[in-house]
Formats: C-alpha cells, sequence, structure tokens
C-alpha cells in the first residue's frame, strides 16, 4: 500500500533539504523528501580534495547572506570557519541544518518509476510506493556525467568518479573540458606533480561576468601558479572525437585530425546532463539539454504540479545553477503552489527571505552584468 504526502521533494541536497527547511517554517507538513542514498550524497561522493567555488562568508548584519547557506540565519562559514569548504563539510552542514530544523527526510528510497494518473502523481520506490498531488524533482546533476559524443568514452575517467587525486598514478595526465570540475582536476594533479594539458573546445581567455559561464575567479587564480611553472598547459580550440585503448596506451583522436597519446586515462570532465532526464518524458527540453520550464514558477511545461528545483533551472539569460542562485527560487515555488491550494502563507517568513535575497520572482533583474 502507498503512502501519501501532498507535497514530494525528490532529493535531499542543498535544493531538497532548502525547501524542506521552508516548507518547515511555513508550517506546512503534508511533505516528505526522497533521498536515493543520504543527505548531501552529492557532496561527499566528490573527490577529496574538491571544494565549494563559491566563498563562504557570514554578512547577515549587513543583508549578505553567506552564498552557501540555503535558510536565512545560517552560514557554512560560521559553523565551520572555512571560506571554501570541502564536500564531506558542506554535507555536514545540510545534515546540521535537516536535524535542526526537523526536516522530513526518508533516506535509501530511490526513485525507480514516476506516473501521474488522475491529477496524482505515484512514485516506485525501492522502499515502497509513495503518491502525491505536486512533485519537486530536486536531485542534482553530479551523479550523471554528460560524456554523449566522444566514441570510447569508457576509457576516460569521469571526474566525478575520483574519490582522490592524490590516489591518482603521476604522470602526463590529459583532461577533456576545460569547465570548473576539469581546472579543478587540473589544478590538484599538478599540484601532486603530473604534467597536465587541459583541452578546451573555445579558449581560456574567454570571460564572463556571470561565473555560470565561465571559471570563477577562485579557480583561474588556482590554476596561474600551475600554469606559470609549466605544470598545467592547454590546447585551445579542439574538440576529443574518439579515445582508444591500443597496447596499453591510452590515444584521444581530435577533430583536426591529430592524436595524443598518454599511458594514463585521460579524466573526462565534460559536464554533467540534467538529474531530470530521469522523468525526461514528463518534459519538453532545450538544446542545451535544460527543461524547459515555466518562468512564473518553475514548472514544467507539459505536466502540471511538477516542479524542478536546484542547478538545471534555466530562463533565457538566468541561468540558476550555483547554490545562491537556485536558493532564490525555493520561495517563488513554494507560494505559487500554497497559492494554488488556498493554504494560508505566513508573510513573515516570506518578508525573511525577501530580505536575505533569496526570493528571484523578476528574472528580468538577473543578468549579471559589471562595468569593471
Amino acid at each position: 500500500m502507498s503512502q501519501y504526502k501532498r507535497l514530494i521533494i525528490v532529493g535531499a541536497g542543498p535544493a531538497g533539504i532548502g525547501l524542506g527547511i521552508l516548507l518547515e517554517k511555513l508550517g506546512f507538513q503534508s511533505y516528505m523528501i526522497l533521498e536515493a542514498d543520504q543527505i548531501g550524497s552529492s557532496f561527499l561522493n566528490w573527490p577529496k580534495e574538491m571544494k565549494l567555488i563559491t566563498p563562504s562568508f557570514t554578512g547577515q548584519g549587513f543583508g549578505a547572506l553567506d552564498l552557501n547557506a540555503i535558510t536565512p540565519g545560517t552560514s557554512p562559514a560560521y559553523s565551520f570557519r572555512k571560506e571554501h569548504l570541502s564536500g564531506l563539510e558542506y554535507s555536514e552542514y545540510l545534515n546540521l541544518l535537516a536535524d535542526h530544523f526537523e526536516v522530513n527526510v526518508e533516506e535509501g528510497h530511490a526513485v525507480l518509476h514516476v506516473e501521474k494518473t488522475n491529477g496524482r502523481f505515484t512514485l516506485e520506490t525501492s522502499q515502497g510506493d509513495w503518491t502525491c498531488d505536486a512533485l519537486i524533482w530536486a536531485t542534482g546533476e553530479f551523479h550523471f556525467p554528460k560524456t554523449d559524443g566522444i566514441l570510447g568514452s569508457r576509457y576516460g575517467i569521469p571526474s566525478g568518479f575520483i574519490q582522490s587525486y592524490k590516489e591518482l598514478e603521476i604522470g602526463q595526465r590529459y583532461i577533456i573540458g576545460g569547465g570548473e570540475s576539469g581546472m579543478d582536476a587540473a589544478y590538484h594533479l599538478a599540484t601532486n606533480g603530473s604534467r597536465v594539458t587541459v583541452l578546451l573546445e573555445g579558449h581560456l581567455k574567454d570571460f564572463a561576468a556571470d561565473p555560470s559561464r565561465t571559471i570563477s575567479p577562485y579557480t583561474f587564480e588556482r590554476i596561474q601558479k600551475e600554469v606559470a611553472q609549466g605544470r598545467i598547459q592547454f590546447l585551445e580550440e579542439v574538440k576529443v572525437e574518439e579515445i582508444r585503448l591500443e597496447q596499453d596506451e591510452y590515444s584521444i583522436h581530435l577533430h583536426n585530425g591529430h592524436t595524443l597519446s598518454s599511458q594514463l586515462q585521460p579524466i573526462l570532465a565534460t559536464g554533467f546532463k540534467s538529474g531530470v532526464e530521469q522523468i525526461q518524458e514528463f518534459f519538453e527540453w532545450k538544446k542545451n539539454g535544460k527543461p524547459k520550464l515555466s518562468e512564473e514558477a518553475d514548472e514544467s511545461t507539459l505536466i502540471k504540479n511538477l516542479f524542478v528545483a536546484g542547478p538545471s533551472v534555466e530562463h533565457d539569460s538566468a541561468i540558476f545553477c550555483f547554490i545562491y542562485k537556485f536558493r532564490a527560487r525555493y520561495a517563488v515555488m513554494i507560494e505559487h503552489l500554497l497559492n494554488k491550494w488556498s493554504i494560508k502563507i505566513d508573510q513573515n517568513v516570506l518578508k525573511d527571505y525577501r530580505e536575505n535575497q533569496m526570493i528571484a520572482d523578476d528574472l528580468s533583474c538577473c543578468e549579471v552584468d559589471c562595468e569593471c
């Protein structure tokens, strides 16, 4: 027999726990967060050396909420006295908040199948069935590496599958992809003694004010020393077509006919797919692999009462792939849903979120621009 909650959230990362905390503050109890593994599992699976690129800093008294906080009145910087937390530490922050706010979470409930009939969702999980009237998909992207378009990608190591860079053999390493995960891998491999070549489809000098479109200043600053000392170099405007393993040597075949070879496995840092692809038939899709959502409340354009929270949320030029961005859609989504159900909302809670820049309901204000 299935269990029923009016609202179910899938995923207990920063999006899922952040939504749960808001619901607790509003006094709404008919919800459940279903987590396939444990709270913050994506962060627990990061390479040990990886850290949050957005700096944590406690500045609430001056109207500046910690960039990595998921609810007002909290700060990872305050909790850990660190500016850049490891995945293990950030997972601990999420668990601390889940306990403090008594968030409803069921761990070890992997969602296997979802269907909607007669206006209600049914979720088949590894621990039994659940039904709900509204569903928020908050699974994140880390567990879904993107390797499409590269033949023989099985011969590479997805960056997210590396437990520690110190465990990898030192030597000539090729990294395919120059985003945050690729540059982070390059930095740690170089500091451990490897010679690293990063293969970029674009240019390293490409830069934008919005860190969602380029590598962060934190990452750029770290790799400069290794570049200056010759431990990291870049091949720009190259596209990898195939990886082969021939006589104990890995060969990387480029679109321009050139081939690179190494006895060590190349590392794939080619980005991540949207976690929403697990229920892809419930969405329309953009060419860039992101789901089409309503600007009003991040709702599927095909299925009513199905919402998306987390880094897959995108509206035209507004990209919500950082915690400090997608947390600003929690209250927008929940207010929309509770109003639809004619449930009274404590406006003091929403006021607190707005004063902490945690409500972005005007997407025209989300374009990042800097004069200098």
